[in-house]
């Protein structure tokens, strides 16, 4: 429709159009927008010397410019690093012991997925040392976790502490895996914190134990728990244990696998560091009632175990004086006492009388 036109008294014409109207209001807008503008400005201002009001603008920007994936990823970390938390002590109050809590263990259903067995691991030649350290590591907690359990029971131990080592979540070796925090309260394995290594073993178990961890550091695969990375006893109810993926229950213990992508195969990436070496027991933490209630000064290594020595540390386990470094190929030699002395006799009478120094009147 073409806008009619009229003559106003100066002569000019005004048209019955729509941006008249608009053009004639302009300045008021502008002031509107002017306004705006500042009371931004003052807003961004108020917000920069402000620590509350400041994080709270830089997150809604962040809100409108974040890509929804990197978001939905940074959510799911955070997430994940709060289950760690969560479960990485058993210094937490559990929500039910005794009885209560083994019915109430019971209740919480057992995954229906397929167990996802765990691929064999095969402890690498990096040195003689290396490997016995892993080997009495896990024998250790083989025997102080599981020693009254079945060989399944012991076996499934050794299984999470070897899921464990190939976790992101974890230390990336045997020993690492076994004494995490066992320098501060609610170590990983409590038998390393908690006075258990005072009890002697009884030999017949701990032989079966080594022979359990022997197996699993050559690849044997305990298929039963699948990639299990926690476990508990039945007669307590840890907080934790709702959100995780219960697996299996072998003997006392319950076993319990990351819920989600974190508890699948392709989760399980880390190499194999290769540090294996055990914390003096001086190290270990010596707060709970169990060593509270010992023999006060050094925590000593019970009878039937070697005590933990320091990696620096290359004496062998023959060497009674010197310190000879087996991992350089030299063979310690303890010589006979007699052919020692017969050769000692040997090289003094060789000596003379005039090497031997003059001994003055009155000394």
């Amino acid at each position: 429709m073409i806008p009619e036109l009229h003559i106003g008294r100066d002569g000019a014409a005004a048209a019955d159009a729509p941006w008249a109207e608009g053009r004639q209001g302009s300045p008021k807008s502008l002031k509107l927008i002017l306004l705006g503008l500042a009371l931004f400005a003052a807003a961004i201002l108020f917000a920069s010397s402000n620590d509350r009001l400041s994080r709270f603008v830089e997150g809604v920007v962040a809100d409108w410019t974040a890509d929804p994936v990197e978001t939905a990823k940074a959510a799911k970390q955070k997430a994940i690093a709060k289950l760690i938390t969560e479960t990485e002590t058993n210094s937490v109050v559990p929500t039910a012991e005794g009885a209560d809590a083994v019915a109430r263990n019971a209740l919480l259903p057992v995954s229906t997925l397929p167990v996802e067995a765990a691929r064999p691991f095969l402890m690498p030649t990096i040195s003689l040392a290396q490997a016995t350290n892993a080997q009495r590591c896990l024998t250790q907690a083989i025997y102080y976790e599981a020693a009254t359990e079945s060989d399944a029971g012991k076996a499934a131990v050794a299984q999470v502490i070897l899921n464990r080592m190939k976790h992101p979540a974890y230390p990336n070796t045997v020993c690492g895996v076994i004494y995490q925090g066992s320098a501060r309260p609610g170590c990983q394995f409590s038998f390393a914190c908690d006075g258990s290594m005072r009890r002697p073993p009884m030999p017949a178990l701990w032989r079966r134990s080594a022979e359990i961890a022997r197996a699993a550091l050559t690849g044997h695969v305990e298929v039963s728990v699948g990639m299990a990375t926690h476990y508990h006893a039945n007669y307590v109810l840890p907080r934790w244990a709702p959100k995780l993926t219960k697996i299996e229950q072998i003997g006392a213990h319950i076993f319990y696998r990351w819920p989600g992508s974190w508890g699948k195969p392709g989760a399980f990436s880390d190499a194999y560091a290769g540090a294996e070496w055990i914390p003096a027991f001086s190290q270990l933490y010596q707060g709970s009632a169990a060593v509270a209630e010992a023999l006060p000064g050094e925590v000593i290594a019970v009878e039937g175990v070697p005590p933990p020595r320091d990696p620096t540390d290359h004496r062998a386990d023959n060497d009674v004086g010197g310190r000879v470094d087996v991992t350089k190929g030299w063979v310690p030699n303890i010589p006979d006492p007699a052919q020692s002395k017969s050769r000692f006799d040997s090289l003094t009478s060789q000596q003379g009388a005039a090497a031997t120094p003059e001994i003055q009147p009155g000394t």
